[in-house]
């Protein structure tokens, strides 16, 4: 090993850089990482919510090229203070509304800071037992707090796996039903198969079509209404199968969304499980944001008919309180993941593989290495209790309804689409003196293009749009972890204040 330089005058600098890994100096300066990292929770409200830089800042900041010698931990925290923290859109923030949340927690960033820190590859078993075994233990207990079918759960033969993040968990899915279905009719005619989704399901989707060689042709986005609060009516789904079967394809794959992104919509998990039985589909319901809600039995209802899909993710990185990236999977059939995912080479070999005593997870997932996610989860599950967990969900769905309620005693404003979870869909309602044309929603959607990028160039709060029917909407999303009633009410005055800057301005 080559030697490394070190500065003679900084003796820590030298010592971390001759023992990269010292125990002592690992204590030092892992206090001050955490000791920073407290105060930028504490002090997050002080900082505009989304970063307010233009593009190439950093690369006028930071020198062209690597330094030669070590530099101290000091020097290189202040530097992230200075230059990096002002690039940062501040996730965490309690008035970050924007997308969906990626609740963090004391819980789940020291389960990070576990599974970093013994920084294991556990791709299969003997990789790291522990690895594997406390994941299969979390999936079903997570899977149990959800109340999923016993048929996807180990103990019923089925069983869950963390992927990165619900892009994986379609993919891996996807690449199985695709391999199950060829087996069976030729692998010369992949491209007669078919994979459906709305026109709101994520693109996710259509990215895992591609990757798995679905002829873009072949790739459903079933139309919705305001009629279905735009979910996926089992009537156009089967209609859709019907030209399909028709035109000589093979319908393979849905994707059925609870909770999706523009405006939080439910596909009728039940129904449409029902019409994908009648001609062999793979159904794998989405429920990355949404799905954590469904621990509460008053939203267990949402995944009503769960029982016939096949595979089921939610991101326990979005509204669980644990950090990125942890999405949970479940499949009821794992060798269908198997066998269109293994690889068994001579220097994977071992006797725990070989008897079929355990599970591997290199073959549950794309990738052969693999995180100790599983750390993270437990730690986020034993820390707060399945109660705390619930009273958690439900304050931010308490606070929607708070933040709902102030929109409609104003009536400038109408809710677009109706609230079912933590994020309220909402937009300005353009006077008539404003628009010569009331039939023209162009101009309605770009005052409220205006109105929002005002509130976020504002750093005060951030939120997101979306287009749904036509119509563009500022979205409202509750979740992260340190927001309160009082951050809901000043965004709501923040709203308003730049409404009335915006009308009186068109006036």
């Amino acid at each position: 090993m080559g030697s490394l330089h070190t500065d003679p005058h900084n003796n820590n600098s030298a010592s971390c850089a001759l023992n990269p890994l010292d125990p002592e100096e690992f204590r030092r300066q892992g206090h001050m990482v955490i000791d920073f990292l407290a105060d930028y929770y504490r002090d997050i409200e002080k900082y505009p919510v989304r970063s307010q830089v233009e593009p190439g800042y950093l690369r006028k900041r930071l020198p062209e090229s690597a330094p030669n010698n070590p530099e101290p931990i000091e020097t290189i925290l202040q530097d992230v203070q200075n230059e990096i923290v002002p690039g940062i859109t501040h996730w965490q923030s309690p008035n970050y509304f924007a997308y969906f949340p990626s609740s963090g927690s004391t819980a789940g960033f020291l389960g990070e800071m576990l599974s970093t820190g013994f920084n294991v590859v556990g791709f299969n078993w003997m990789s790291s037992p522990a690895a594997t075994e406390l994941e299969s233990i979390v999936m079903d207990w997570f899977g149990k707090m959800l109340k999923l079918p016993k048929s996807f759960l180990f103990s019923g033969n089925g069983g869950g796996v963390l992927q990165g993040t619900t892009c994986e968990a379609i993919l891996c899915t996807l690449t199985a039903a695709r391999d199950r279905m060829l087996n069976k009719i030729g692998r010369e005619n992949i491209g007669k198969l078919v994979v459906y989704g709305s026109d709101q399901t994520h693109c996710a989707l259509q990215k895992a079509a591609q990757i798995a060689g679905i002829h873009p042709k072949n790739f459903r986005a079933v139309g919705t209404t305001k009629l279905t609060a735009f979910g996926l009516s089992p009537e156009s789904f089967r209609s859709a199968i019907l030209e399909d079967l028709e035109a000589g394809l093979i319908p393979l794959f849905l994707c059925a969304t609870i909770g999706t992104t523009s405006s939080t919509a439910v596909d009728p998990i039940g129904p449409l499980c029902d019409v994908a039985k009648d001609y062999g589909i793979w159904v794998h319901i989405d429920a990355a944001y949404a799905g954590s809600a469904c621990i509460c039995p008053e939203f267990r209802h949402f995944i009503d008919g769960v029982e016939g899909a096949d595979s089921f993710s939610l991101n326990a990185h979005k509204w669980f309180l644990t950090t990125l990236d942890c999405c949970c999977l479940w499949v009821k059939d794992p060798s269908a993941l198997v066998k269109a995912l293994s690889t068994n080479p001579e220097y994977l070999k071992n006797k725990a593989t070989e008897s079929k005593q355990v599970v591997d997870y290199k073959d549950w997932q794309i990738a052969l290495s693999r995180r100790f996610r599983a750390m993270k989860l437990w730690l986020v599950l034993r820390s707060y209790g399945v109660a705390n967990l619930r009273n958690f969900l439900r304050s931010h769905v308490k606070m929607a309804k708070q933040f709902e309620g102030l929109i409609g005693m104003d009536k400038r404003f109408e809710i677009v689409v109706p609230r079912t979870f933590a994020m309220v869909c909402f937009r300005l309602i353009v006077p008539p003196a404003m628009d010569q044309n009331p039939l023209d929603e162009e101009l309605a959607n770009q005052i409220n293009a205006k109105l929002l990028e005002s509130i976020n160039a504002s750093g005060r709060v951030y939120m997101t749009h979306a287009v749904v029917g036509g119509v563009y909407m500022i979205r409202f999303a509750v979740g992260a972890t340190l927001t309160e009633e009082r951050h809901v009410n000043v965004a709501w005055k923040v709203v308003q204040e730049h409404a009335g800057a915006i009308l009186g301005a068109s006036n």
